[in-house]
């Protein structure tokens, strides 16, 4: 059986990772083994980075609609539970777009919002509970 030479599949490789290097300090972009190490490592926080990224866009789109529920008198978690009870399907992306773009539109939301939720009963101010005896 005839040798197989890797010659020109190694340096295309080792390229390929050379260039993903390209900007790291040190040796970490010029010494093959250093170069591997770190080329490795940032890819996986790169991979843990795009999931969180996801996470934290939520947040923050809950941070919106959180703020613009309040000016219309709701908390976040009275507004998303009149808006499931009034049958609108929005999600976190959109109501927040909405709240930043079109505050009249969210206002609208938020009367439809408001309408469907059962009033508190009387006398006890928001947050409270009344204890069970």
């Amino acid at each position: 059986m005839a040798r197989v030479k890797s010659g020109v599949t190694t340096r295309q490789r080792k390229k390929k990772t050379f260039r993903i290097a390209k900007g790291y300090y040190y040796s970490k972009r010029s010494r093959w083994r250093q170069v591997v190490q770190q080329v490795e490592r940032s890819l996986r926080f790169a991979y843990v980075g795009r999931k969180d990224r996801k996470g934290d866009f939520r947040a923050l789109w809950i941070q919106r609609i959180n703020a613009a529920a309040r000016l219309n008198n709701l908390s976040y978690s009275r507004f998303i539970h009149g808006l499931k009870k009034a049958g609108i399907i929005l999600d976190r992306k959109m109501l927040a777009d909405l709240a930043v773009v079109d505050p009249k539109a969210f206002q609208q939301l938020a009367e439809a919002s408001k309408a469907c939720l059962p009033s508190r009963p009387a006398g006890l101010p928001a947050g409270e509970q009344r204890a069970i005896a």
